[in-house]
């Protein structure tokens, strides 16, 4: 089971460092999760753990807007 898990867990790492690239590469950036999941093609479960991560980690703000920042943007 453990290996099932972490066969699951491995893709969600892998799109929080390439959300956390795109988002270093491109200063002001900001992104609702509806169009985060079309540009990146990912479904809904997917974005929002990428989202839960890099919010909790303090990467990205969600704004009042419902666009997602990263916080070195909003200081």
């Amino acid at each position: 089971m453990g290996q099932v898990l972490q066969h699951v867990e491995q893709p969600v790492a892998e799109w929080i460092e390439r959300v956390r690239a795109e988002y270093i590469e491109m200063p002001g950036l900001a992104l609702t999760a509806q169009q985060m999941r079309r540009l990146w093609r990912i479904d809904a479960a997917l974005c929002d753990a990428v989202l839960t991560s890099l919010v909790a980690s303090g990467f990205l703000w969600r704004r009042p807007d419902a666009r997602y920042a990263r916080v070195f943007d909003h200081i």
